[in-house]
């Protein structure tokens, strides 16, 4: 397998529009196994509280273990379990989502997500037990 250029990865994730559109999520890095992924906050991702809501950092987290498990790989893996824990609120301006394979098997696969803001606070961590499906990665062509 050829290995992806960064581009190619981030043409390969554009498809998740709710993510990258809606949520405003953008890849910073990938690695095999390894993805780190940030989030400007904006207003309409704050709750009630005036701090981000739960979703849009669990969105942040989702998206960012697709990038570390599926970028470098050549078949499609899909979160199964998701188990996140909030720890404090963020109170900078932007997230961090670090992803982490922790093991690949050949049909499943376990990763941990670490969320932080722009001030070094953690906000929450994610563990995400995920399915190695038999369906291959796609990626379309650059110029």
């Amino acid at each position: 397998m050829t290995l992806p250029t960064m581009d190619e990865i981030r043409g390969l994730f554009s498809q998740d529009r709710f993510a990258t559109e809606v949520v405003g999520v953008e890849i910073v890095s990938a690695q095999p196994g390894h993805a780190l992924c940030s989030l400007k906050l904006r207003g309409d991702h704050m709750n009630a509280a005036g701090i981000p809501q739960g979703g849009a950092i669990f969105t942040l987290a989702d998206f960012t273990f697709a990038v570390s498990a599926n970028a470098y790989s050549d078949r499609i893996s899909v979160s199964m379990q998701h188990d996140i824990t909030y720890l404090s609120p963020a109170r900078g301006r932007t997230l961090f989502a670090e992803s982490q394979c922790i093991r690949c098997g050949h049909n499943t696969c376990f990763y941990k997500v670490d969320i932080t803001d722009d001030l070094g606070t953690q906000v929450a961590f994610m563990t995400v037990n995920g399915y190695v499906t038999s369906h291959p990665v796609k990626y379309e062509k650059t110029s």
